[in-house]
């Protein structure tokens, strides 16, 4: 039996840290900032990116914002429906399914 984390309890464990894993793309630090309450940090990054991956967590920015007409912009450009429920859970959801895709 292994003790090795999954890449995602990897990521999440690392939000207690100081700054995001070293090898995580700039699309997941955008993630992990938005995580640890940094938004306007994720924001900046994440308007540098293009892609349907960064349209989704554009949006997912917007719905912490509290911005539910930008946020359904971004949603649109990333080809989803818009998150609904809680906002920690959805940004752990992306960060596992942008993880997946390593």
């Amino acid at each position: 039996m292994s003790d090795a984390k999954s890449p995602i309890e990897t990521f999440l464990g690392s939000l207690s840290t100081p700054s995001p894993p070293i090898d995580a793309a700039p699309l997941l630090h955008a993630v992990w900032h938005g995580l640890r309450g940094e938004w306007e940090r994720a924001h900046a990054i994440v308007q540098e990116l293009e892609g349907a991956d960064a349209a989704w967590v554009h949006g997912w920015l917007h719905r912490i914002e509290g911005d539910p007409g930008n946020a359904g912009y971004w949603y649109r450009r990333a080809g989803r429906s818009m998150g609904h429920g809680d906002t920690t859970a959805e940004g752990q959801a992306i960060a596992a399914a942008l993880l997946g895709r390593r």
